[in-house]
């Protein structure tokens, strides 16, 4: 046994000289400092006030709970065969070492403890001193508690944990994502656990290099998610939990999983023991495999069909079709769906939105089909069960502009908590093919001047005689239009002067001067347009525009035909005063200039000839 110098007996001199001076001090962790079996350990050991080289040497013992009184050498900074039989081979295999922190400081590190490692650890730092002052060691108790922390994805009853293979776990998006994991510790001496869950992404290797932190529950049971997202905001949205047991058994809750969910889930617990200096020391620590998870996207089960393929009706009856939405599994309570119809005449014409379905249940129209000169549509849009539910659109007294391709698209959504809605998936059926058997309308329109010759100030009077061959019944609505000299035909249509709707009310549009003009009906398809006190400005070409409308079962109205009539010339001719007014303006204009020169002239030379007389 290798003996270590003996303190010098000089007491009452060294009370004196710690009293007044400084003395070498030794300081380990007070104990006793409780750790597992089978982990590591590391016991500290720093030495102060001390005299000579600022590299201290340390050297490490043990006396057993047997013997008391008998030190064991087990590692020193200076000599490399220093330890015991007993521990030289630990030693010698690196289980066993001494790290140099600095100078003076240094720790014993044992990196796998054994039950005979229970004891008292003293430090020993050999003097450098020029005499005996102080403390040269110091002593800590060790005791080494049984591994009994126990970590598992199930449980036994009586808490008794069995080993198992990992859940395997197939789960479609949307779908709520539940993981246990069940951390047990049978310790005598009062401990606190703590637990993770962690995620591996499919294809990497199971280690810790590759472990994606989830949440951890700290030992004083607050929750702490990963710092990076995407975990720590699904933790802020409530879509993130653990929930926990009696039994010790942590619940980790995934609202509404996510195809980056998908990976093997791990389950980390760690022992916590509380040192007699007041910090925690993590004794122990297990990892096991929970479950290999799936998560099966929903755009991968989501099928979409429509019908009939192609459909050909007559004008005026209802137009039905029909969008089928499947998945390959029942969906999830948290996953909704919503259907939109479109339209577009041909394949290469821009899509025209006919109804929506939300998954909320409200329909909306698409602007061609809500309203406008037509009237409102009778369209209904319905689900029909069984879930995810067949989306059928019907439109009521269809008309020839129904007649195109019809596509539905099948949207899925995915609601979280706090009503955040995510669209995940989108699937468009192949589209129907929509004919129509049509009543056809024939619709002419003549215009005509009741007189040909019209002068300024009287009342113009044009016609538009309207032909309509058609076995339905029709409403005819009737415009007239002027093209003014200086406009390009080709590059206006003209301006609208007045029009007479549908219905009989008679709107008027352009007139220069504001004068008064009327337009009716004159007779079963003679429509007239009156324009009061004509002026120049009037002067142009005028003709009249037809449209035949179709009224449906729905009170709908449809424009079948529209017609063009042709042009009549507008022409106010000067009446015959008021071309008599121009020359007895100019006389009388031109017989006051003379009178007046005369005038002048003969008072020049008689004011001339007055002066003349006087001298």
């Amino acid at each position: 046994m290798r003996m270590r110098p003996s303190v010098w007996p000089g007491a009452p001199v060294l009370l004196f000289c710690l009293a007044f001076g400084g003395a070498r001090e030794v300081q380990v962790p007070g104990g006793p400092l409780y750790r597992v079996e089978g982990t590591a350990v590391s016991i500290p050991c720093n030495v102060s006030g001390y005299e000579g080289p600022s590299l201290q040497n340390f050297e490490w013992f043990m006396y057993r709970p047997a013997a008391p009184d008998h030190s064991i050498a087990i590692a020193s900074t200076k000599e490399s065969k220093f330890a015991y039989a007993v521990y030289a081979a630990r030693v010698q295999s690196g289980d066993i070492y001494i790290h140099r922190v600095g100078g003076d400081r240094a720790e014993l590190r044992i990196k796998r403890l054994r039950e005979e490692d229970a004891g008292v650890y003293e430090c020993y730092t050999p003097t450098t001193d020029a005499q005996y002052l102080g403390s040269y060691s110091a002593k800590v108790l060790l005791r080494v508690l049984p591994d009994s922390l126990q970590v598992s994805g199930r449980s036994a009853p009586r808490g008794r944990l069995v080993p198992a293979p990992p859940l395997q776990l197939t789960l479609s998006e949307g779908s709520d994502l539940h993981v246990d994991c069940t951390a047990l510790s049978d310790s005598p001496q009062h401990s606190h656990l703590s637990v993770s869950f962690g995620l591996t992404r499919p294809g990497a290797p199971v280690g810790r290099h590759t472990l994606q932190d989830i949440v951890s529950v700290q030992r004083d049971f607050s929750v702490e998610p990963a710092q990076s997202d995407p975990y720590s905001r699904r933790h802020q949205m409530g879509e993130l939990r653990v929930e926990k047991s009696d039994s010790g058994t942590f619940k980790l809750v995934l609202s509404r999983a996510q195809p980056q969910d998908s990976g093997t889930y791990h389950c980390t617990a760690a022992q916590w023991l509380q040192d007699p200096d007041g910090t925690w020391q993590r004794v122990a620590e297990k990892r096991s495999i929970l479950a290999e998870v799936t998560i099966q996207t929903i755009e991968s089960q989501l099928k979409v069909s429509s019908g009939p393929r192609e459909l050909t009706i007559n004008s005026g009856e209802v137009l039905e079709m029909w969008c089928n939405v499947s998945l390959a599994v029942v969906p999830p309570p948290d996953v909704g769906f919503a259907a939109e119809w479109y339209r577009k005449a041909t394949e290469d014409a821009p899509e025209q939105l006919v109804a929506q379905l939300s998954q909320d249940g409200f329909v909306t129209m698409g602007g061609r089909y809500s309203g406008g000169e037509g009237g409102a549509r009778h369209i209904s849009l319905e689900k029909m069960p069984p879930l995810p539910g067949t989306y059928r659109l019907r439109i009521h007294s269809a008309q020839p502009g129904d007649v195109g391709l019809y596509s539905c698209r099948a949207n899925a959504l995915v609601t979280y908590p706090g009503a955040r809605v995510e669209e995940v998936a989108q699937r468009v059926a192949p589209s129907v093919g929509v004919a129509m058997r049509t009543q056809d309308v024939a619709l002419d329109a003549h215009t005509l001047l009741q007189s040909s010759t019209l002068h300024r100030g009287d009342t113009a009077i044009l016609l538009c005689n309207v032909t309509v061959e058609t076995p339905q019944p029709v409403r005819i609505a009737i415009s007239w239009w002027a093209e003014l000299p200086g406009e390009d035909p080709e590059e206006t249509a003209g301006r609208l002067v007045a029009s007479l709707s549908r219905e009989g009310v008679s709107e008027t549009g352009f007139r220069l001067f504001g004068e008064e003009l009327v337009t009716d009906k004159a007779g079963p398809q003679c429509y007239r347009l009156r324009m009061y006190n004509i002026q120049p400005e009037d002067e142009g070409k005028y003709y009249c525009a037809a449209t035949a409308w179709v009224q449906y079962p729905d009170l709908s109205w449809y424009n079948a035909a529209t017609a063009r009539s042709n042009s009549v010339t507008l022409y106010p001719y000067a009446r015959a005063k008021d071309l008599l007014l121009i020359p007895m303006v100019a006389g009388v204009a031109s017989a006051l200039f003379v009178g007046i020169f005369i005038l002048a002239t003969v008072t020049c030379c008689y004011m001339k000839h007055l002066r003349i007389r006087k001298r």
